[in-house]
C-alpha cells in the first residue's frame, strides 16, 4: 500500500486550491491539486495519493457526492479522505453526520486554522501510514505463510526452488530472482544457478564464481548486500565490462546460511529505475532465504530418507521377484544332473541340490560345519579366497576346478562354475559337476602326448604334418636337420610346396589319393627330392599317409629319411671295390707274368746253349753261320721280352691296329722288380 506524503486537494474554487496547495507544501507535504468535477478520474490518474482533501463551500453536497464516488469504487475505497466544509450546523445540521457515515476519516469546519488543518492532515497521514505497515505485514505474512506451505508440501527439490523465486519476483517486483548454490568445497570457485524465476527449464547452470564478484562477497561475509548501481559500485571494479550491455543493473543478494555456513545466495536482479529494496521488501527476502536454507536442508533429507525407502522397497521387491523365480525353477534344481549350491557372502553354504550332496557323498544332515572351505582341500584354500575377493568385484568366473573331500576320504575334483545370485548379500550360484576321471583320463593323455611328442622330437627322421590346406602343423627336429628351417619358422607360417621342388607337393597328393603307391591314402617309401632352406635339392625317401576323422581326411603326415650319407657311403663303397678288382686283378697279372717268365727261360737258355755251338762249329761268312748268328740275336731278344713279362707289376695296355689294345709290356713291367728266372743271367 501507498504510505507517501502526497495529498490531493479537490477543490472547485482555484484561490482557494492555490492556498491549501501553499499552507499544505509549506509543511512538507507533496501537494495536488484537481477540481470536483472528474474527480475520480483525477485521483485514479494520480495513482496512489495517500490522502485525498475534498473542500467545498456553501452547499456540502457536492463534497458528499464525490466521497460516495470514492467509497464506493474498490480502487480508491481505502484512500483516507478529509473534507473541509463550512459551519453549517444550522442550515445543515446532518452534514458533518452524513460525512462520516459515508465515509470520511476526518471533517474540518471552516473557519479553521492553519495549523489545525496541518495537524489533522497529518494525523490522518501517520494513521495511513500505520495502517499500510500493518497491511504490508499481513501480507508478508501471507506470503511466508503461502511459500512454507509450498515448501512443506513438496519434496522435489527443483520445485521447492522454483516457487520460491517465482513467488519472490511477483511480490518485491523485480525482473529476475535466482538461486545459486555455492561450491561444495570451499575452495572451489564453481557454483550452480539451480532455478531463476525468468526461465523455468533452467536447471544447475554451472556458473563460474571468479565473475561473480557480488555472490563471493555474499557468500564470505554471510550478510545481505543491495547494489543500487552496478555501473558505479566498487564490488563489481574488476568485472564492469562484463555488465555494460545489462539492462539489470540493481542487485539485492541474501545469503542463504544453514548452521553458520552459506550454502547459497538468493540473488535478485532489476533494472536502475527501480530502485532499491525498501527496508520491509529487505527483511522479506531474508526471512525467504532463511526458510529457503531449512527447506533445502529438509528435502535433502527427506529426499534421502526417499532414497534409502525407495532402495529398501525395491531390494525386497527384488528379493521376491528372485524368490519366485527360484520357486519356479526349484524342481529344477532338483532334478538338475550336475550339483547346484548357494554361498552368501561369508562362505557359508545356504542350499543345495540332491545331486550336490550326492557327488561328496554326505546327506545334508551330515555336514557338521555349513561353512564351505571346510569341503575344500587344504592346498586349493588360498585359490578359493582368491575367487570371493573376485566376486566383490564382480568377477564371476566358470569352469574352475577346485577339490574337494568325498565321505569316503577321497579328493574328488569338481569343476565349479559361478553366478551372482542377488545383489544385497553377496550370495553366490555356484553349479559344479564331478571331473576326477575326466581329469585323470586328460592327465593321461598329455603324458602320452608329451610322450609322443619326445618321441617324435627324437626320431632321427624328419617327421611333417599339415592340414588338407597344406598349412604345416608339425616340424620336428629331424625336419629341421633336413631343411635348415627352425620350427617357428615353419609350424604355422609355411605350406608344404614351399618344402618341395616345383610340383612336388602335387605329386605327393596325387599319389597319396591312387590306389596305385600303397593303397589310399597311403604312400609307400618313395624316392624323391625335398627344397631345403638354402636352396639344396636333398635326396629323402618319404613315406606319407592321410590322417582321417570319421571318415574324412583332415590332415597329412610324412616321414622324410635323409638319404645323402646313405648315398654317401654307397658311392665310397662302389669305390672301394673298383679298386679292390684292379688290385686283384694286377695280382692275377704278377702271378702269370712270373708263371710265364719261369716256364719260357729254360727253353731260350736252351735254344741260346745250341745257336752259340752252331755258331762256333760254323765258318765265318758262311750262310750257315750267318743264320746262327741271327738265331742267337733273336734268342737275346726274346729273351729280353721274358724279362719284362718276368717284371710285370700292373695291368696297362696300348693301341695296336685299329681300336685293338695289346699289352704295353715297358708301361706294366717294374724296373725296379728283380728278375724272374734271370734269363740273361743264366745265358
Amino acid at each position: 500500500m501507498p504510505s507517501s506524503r502526497r495529498v490531493l486537494v479537490l477543490h472547485d474554487d482555484d484561490a482557494s486550491r492555490t492556498r491549501l496547495e501553499t499552507i499544505l507544501g509549506g509543511a512538507g507535504f507533496d501537494v495536488g491539486t484537481h477540481s470536483l468535477k472528474g474527480a475520480l478520474e483525477g485521483v485514479l490518474a494520480e495513482k496512489g495519493p495517500s490522502l485525498i482533501l475534498i473542500a467545498v463551500t456553501g452547499d456540502p453536497s457536492r463534497g458528499l457526492a464525490v466521497l460516495r464516488s470514492l467509497r464506493s469504487d474498490p480502487r480508491t475505497r481505502e484512500r483516507p479522505v478529509v473534507l473541509i466544509m463550512d459551519d453549517h450546523t444550522e442550515a445543515h445540521p446532518e452534514a458533518f453526520t452524513q460525512a462520516f457515515e459515508q465515509g470520511a476519516d476526518d471533517v474540518v469546519r471552516r473557519p479553521y486554522g492553519e495549523g489545525e488543518l496541518i495537524a489533522r492532515v497529518g494525523r490522518q497521514h501517520r494513521i495511513r501510514r500505520f495502517v499500510d505497515a500493518l497491511e504490508d505485514e499481513r501480507n508478508d505474512a501471507q506470503v511466508m505463510l503461502e511459500l512454507t506451505q509450498s515448501l512443506a508440501s513438496s519434496l522435489d527439490f527443483r520445485e521447492i526452488l522454483y516457487t520460491v523465486v517465482r513467488r519472490i519476483a511477483d511480490v518485491v517486483q523485480v525482473q529476475r530472482v535466482s538461486i545459486v548454490l555455492a561450491p561444495e568445497v570451499e575452495d572451489e570457485d564453481v557454483g550452480y544457478v539451480v532455478v531463476a524465476s525468468d526461465d523455468e527449464q533452467l536447471s544447475n547452470l554451472r556458473l563460474d564464481l571468479t565473475k561473480y564478484p557480488e555472490i563471493r562477497q555474499a557468500l564470505r561475509t554471510r550478510h545481505p548486500l543491495t547494489i543500487s548501481d552496478a555501473s558505479t559500485h566498487p564490488v563489481l571494479d574488476g568485472v564492469r565490462s562484463d555488465l555494460e550491455h545489462s539492462e539489470l543493473s540493481a542487485l539485492s543478494l541474501f545469503p542463504i546460511v544453514w548452521e553458520e555456513q552459506a550454502i547459497g545466495v538468493l540473488f535478485l536482479r532489476a533494472r536502475a529505475e527501480r530502485g532499491e529494496l525498501s527496508r520491509r521488501e529487505m527483511h522479506l527476502c531474508q526471512m525467504v532465504a532463511g526458510a529457503t536454507a531449512v527447506a533445502l536442508r529438509n528435502a535433502r533429507v527427506m529426499q534421502s530418507l526417499r532414497d534409502h525407502t525407495q532402495q529398501i522397497t525395491f531390494a525386497r521387491f527384488e528379493a521376491e521377484r528372485r524368490l519366485r523365480q527360484l520357486k519356479r525353477y526349484a524342481d529344477l534344481f532338483a532334478s538338475a544332473a550336475e550339483g547346484i549350491a548357494v554361498v552368501d557372502g561369508e562362505g557359508y553354504l545356504r542350499f543345495a541340490n540332491p545331486r550336490a550332496w550326492e557327488i561328496v557323498g554326505l546327506q545334508e544332515n551330515q555336514l557338521r560345519s555349513p561353512k564351505l572351505t571346510d569341503l575344500i582341500h587344504e592346498e586349493d584354500l588360498e585359490r578359493t579366497r582368491s575367487l570371493w575377493d573376485g566376486f566383490a568385484r564382480g568377477e564371476y568366473p566358470r569352469g574352475v576346478d577346485l577339490r574337494v573331500t568325498h565321505q569316503n576320504g577321497d579328493w574328488l575334483v569338481i569343476s565349479c562354475s559361478f553366478a551372482s545370485l542377488t545383489d544385497d548379500d553377496g550370495s553366490v550360484l555356484v553349479s559344479f559337476q564331478d571331473v576326477t576321471e575326466q581329469r585323470r583320463t586328460e592327465a593321461e593323455f598329455v603324458k602320452t602326448m608329451e610322450f609322443l611328442e619326445s618321441l617324435i622330437d627324437a626320431s632321427v627322421d624328419g617327421i611333417v604334418a599339415a592340414d588338407m590346406d597344406g598349412n604345416v602343423i608339425l616340424f620336428n627336429q629331424g625336419a629341421e636337420r633336413i631343411y635348415g628351417y627352425r620350427a617357428e619358422e615353419v609350424v604355422g607360417r609355411m605350406v608344404t610346396r614351399e618344402l618341395y621342388p616345383e610340383g612336388g607337393a602335387a605329386d605327393v597328393m596325387r599319389r597319396l589319393k591312387s590306389d596305385q603307391f600303397g593303397g589310399h591314402g597311403r604312400l609307400s617309401p618313395t624316392n624323391m627330392h625335398a627344397l631345403a632352406a638354402n636352396g639344396e635339392l636333398v635326396p629323402i625317401r618319404l613315406s606319407a599317409a592321410m590322417i582321417y576323422e570319421r571318415g574324412e581326411p583332415v590332415a597329412t603326415f610324412g616321414i622324410f629319411t635323409d638319404l645323402r650319407e646313405k648315398l654317401r657311403v654307397e658311392e665310397r663303397l662302389a669305390e672301394a671295390q673298383q679298386r679292390l678288382a684292379s688290385t686283384e686283378r694286377q695280382a692275377l697279372i704278377a702271378e702269370l707274368a712270373g708263371t710265364a717268365a719261369h716256364e719260357l727261360n729254360q727253353p731260350l737258355t736252351s735254344v741260346m746253349a745250341y745257336a752259340e755251338l752252331l755258331k762256333r762249329k760254323l765258318e765265318e761268312g758262311t750262310a750257315e753261320y750267318r743264320a746262327a748268328g741271327i738265331m742267337v740275336r733273336e734268342v737275346e731278344r726274346m729273351a729280353e721280352i721274358v724279362k719284362k713279362i718276368g717284371k710285370m707289376t700292373k695291368y696297362e695296355t696300348k693301341s695296336y691296329v685299329g681300336r685293338q689294345k695289346i699289352l704295353d709290356l715297358d708301361a706294366a713291367s717294374d724296373e725296379a722288380t728283380s728278375d724272374v728266372g734271370g734269363v740273361s743271367e743264366e745265358i
